[in-house]
């Protein structure tokens, strides 16, 4: 069984807020804090469930699930919008693999920009480019400074689908309990989805709509349903999942090209997940229509399929959903950081790097050692609490790694 922790729970039979489950102890005080403010905003119903993969973000704690009546909180969904995961199974065992990965990660790497590269030209079919440049000529036509902000993704958004930016964006080659071979990646919206999400925060935080009343905190600053603010909104972060859906999309084609050059024959089985867990949607709970913000978290319906990855090295899952009314049908969407980056760069060396990954293709150079397993939490403690949440259909350990 899964553990879990209630803030609020007497406040908010008085009038005080409302409660907030939290499935682990695992928990900092700063993001106790950022969960009670949260609790505090009139249109969240009926509570908010977080993950136990926790810890502080920015402008909303990070796992955290905020089901909401009548308004969307910007900051909550934040700048990497549609932000998720991509797997599909390769039925190829770890015996038809190369013995040394090097070139393998080489000739990814080639294909797939990272950081803040770029394709020199648009990938993507032209199927895919034209509905994406019409939606989003509609949703600048009505915001003109979203347009001047956008001025140098005008064309380079088509560049960049298809790449995988930066951070704790990840492509790996993994291998489940019976050696099947796996492909996993983990990106967002890139650059464009960055500014669609700083426009809207700061829209909402010069607006500051009142139809709800107090706001603890600027970053909860909210669009209510109804207001021009609020349909512009809806319409630009639908665009921003989409498209980073489909830029995941268009780095596994590239991906699974490469493959096919490079190894034996083989076909794809039927497992293949392609979710976000960063996003906002709207879904029945609790007998209402509530939009539901996940800020780093996935849905886990009851049979519904989901990817929970580990830290570099550590191992991952494929989960079926239970779904679980309680989490809003969710769980969690990693491990959850438990040191700052900044904070592991100052508390550990390529050296620890290189120990920690043994055994997987990957960089081991300082420009990764913020994505190190230490500065992350135990996975396999993550996955022990969630056990009411999901059940465990795959588990996988990488042998190849590509960071931004």
């Amino acid at each position: 069984m899964g553990i879990s922790l209630i803030l609020n729970e007497n406040n908010a039979r008085v009038g005080f807020g409302v409660s907030v489950k939290i499935y682990t102890d695992d928990i900092e005080q700063a993001a106790l804090n950022q969960l009670n403010a949260m609790a505090q905003l009139n249109f969240v119903y009926p509570h908010i469930a977080v993950m136990p993969d926790v810890h502080l973000g920015l402008g909303a704690t990070v796992g955290s699930v905020i089901p909401t009546v009548g308004a969307i909180i910007p900051a909550a969904i934040g700048v990497d919008i549609g932000c998720g995961m991509h797997a599909v199974r390769l039925q190829l065992n770890a015996s038809q693999l190369p013995d040394q990965l090097f070139s393998l990660r080489n000739a990814l790497e080639r294909v797939v920009p990272v950081g803040f590269n770029q394709h020199k030209n648009a990938k993507a079919p032209a199927s895919t480019l034209d509905p994406l440049a019409k939606r989003l000529r509609l949703i600048t036509d009505k915001h003109p400074a979203l347009l001047r902000m956008l001025r140098q993704f005008e064309q380079t958004w088509r560049k960049q689908l298809g790449t995988l930016g930066g951070g704790n964006h990840f492509i790996e080659l993994c291998l489940d309990e019976q050696n099947q071979v796996w492909v996993m990646l983990h990106s967002g919206s890139r650059g464009l989805g960055n500014v669609i999400g700083t426009y809207f925060i700061e829209l909402a935080k010069r607006e500051r709509q009142n139809r709800f009343g107090h706001v603890p905190d600027k970053d909860l600053m909210y669009f209510a349903e109804g207001s021009d603010s609020f349909n512009d909104y809806v319409e630009a972060v639908q665009w921003a999942q989409d498209y980073a859906r489909e830029n995941r999309r268009e780095m596994m084609r590239l991906i699974l090209k490469v493959l096919h050059e490079r190894l034996p024959p083989f076909q794809l089985t039927k497992e293949a997940i392609n979710c976000h867990h960063n996003y906002v949607t709207q879904e029945q709970h609790f007998g209402k229509e509530v939009w539901v913000t996940r800020k780093g978290a996935i849905r886990a319906g009851e049979g519904e399929l989901g990817i929970i990855p580990g830290s570099m090295g550590a191992r991952s899952y494929i989960v079926s959903g239970k779904g679980n009314p309680e989490s809003f049908c969710s769980c969690s969407h990693g491990a959850g950081r438990k040191m700052s980056r900044t904070q592991a760069k100052q508390h550990f060396t390529t050296r620890d790097v290189e120990q920690q990954t043994q055994g997987v293709e990957c960089r081991k150079d300082k420009g990764i050692i913020d994505e190190i397993p230490s500065a992350y939490k135990d996975i396999d403690q993550v996955m022990a609490h969630q056990s009411d949440l999901i059940d465990v259909v795959h588990t996988l350990r990488q042998v190849l790694c590509i960071k931004g």
